[in-house]
């Protein structure tokens, strides 16, 4: 994606996924449970991080969505015979699969599938609407912000007068996203350039934030693409 880094940062933290499994995570990555607070409606407000789990060097995160101990996993998916089959493109990049919406001051990058229903794209003002007007400096700041804040990194704007993508800087963690305004748990937010391996051992795009699934239903595994989101919940205020 534009100038962010698509190699691992130098840290030994990684992610690997197992075959039908969970999520094994190394390298002592902090965990936190991260919960989106909406003041109004299901229209987030702000993330707030209330609580940072006691791990282990080394853990298994639940992948299949079935554990009764969450975060962790605790074999269930040897019960169910969870399929985890990764389905996502490893050679499909960002900048690939992200269509460009151009404003004055800003590019919007927006790479749909990824789309975790998070919703701070609608806050103050939908961005897809707010980025053709972005010569006006508090929009602009709220586009920046709203791009910023979408865990999954589907929107990314880009400052057209550096041509540089406009990131925010967040150490290496991975979050547990709770949603209470629609009573759900959302996905694994992963921070900071922790890279992703594949079941295969290959190594996925390396980004600065990511979402995993953790309900086990995603179309786009081992990625997060909203199948946690209630059937019932306003689809119209999870995605454009």
């Amino acid at each position: 994606m534009g100038n962010q880094k698509t190699t691992p940062l130098k840290s030994e933290g990684k992610i690997q996924v197992t075959k039908n499994g969970p999520y094994i995570v190394v390298g002592g990555i902090p965990l936190y449970r991260m919960v989106i607070k909406c003041d109004h409606s299901t229209i987030p407000s702000e993330w707030k991080i209330t609580e940072k789990l006691e791990t282990q060097p080394s853990y298994a995160l639940c992948r299949c969505g079935g554990t009764s101990n969450k975060p962790f996993c605790n074999g269930t998916h040897l019960k169910t015979n969870f399929n985890g089959t990764e389905t996502n493109n490893k050679a499909s990049s960002f900048e690939a699969m992200a269509k460009c919406i151009e404003g004055p001051e800003l590019t919007l990058k927006d790479a749909e599938a990824l789309c975790a229903s998070a919703r701070f794209c609608h806050r103050k003002g939908d961005i897809w609407n707010q980025i053709a007007k972005t010569d006006d400096d508090k929009i602009k700041d709220n586009c920046i912000k709203n791009a910023c804040t979408c865990p999954s990194g589907r929107l990314v704007v880009v400052d057209k007068k550096t041509d540089q993508a406009i990131e925010p800087k967040l150490d290496q963690a991975i979050g547990l996203i709770e949603d209470p305004s629609i009573g759900c748990d959302g996905p694994l937010w992963v921070r900071g350039g922790i890279p992703v391996y594949g079941a295969d051992g290959k190594l996925y795009e390396v980004r600065n934030r990511m979402t995993l699934c953790r309900c086990g239903k995603s179309a786009n595994k081992p990625f997060c693409d909203s199948s946690h989101y209630p059937e019932e919940a306003d689809q119209g205020e999870s995605k454009k």
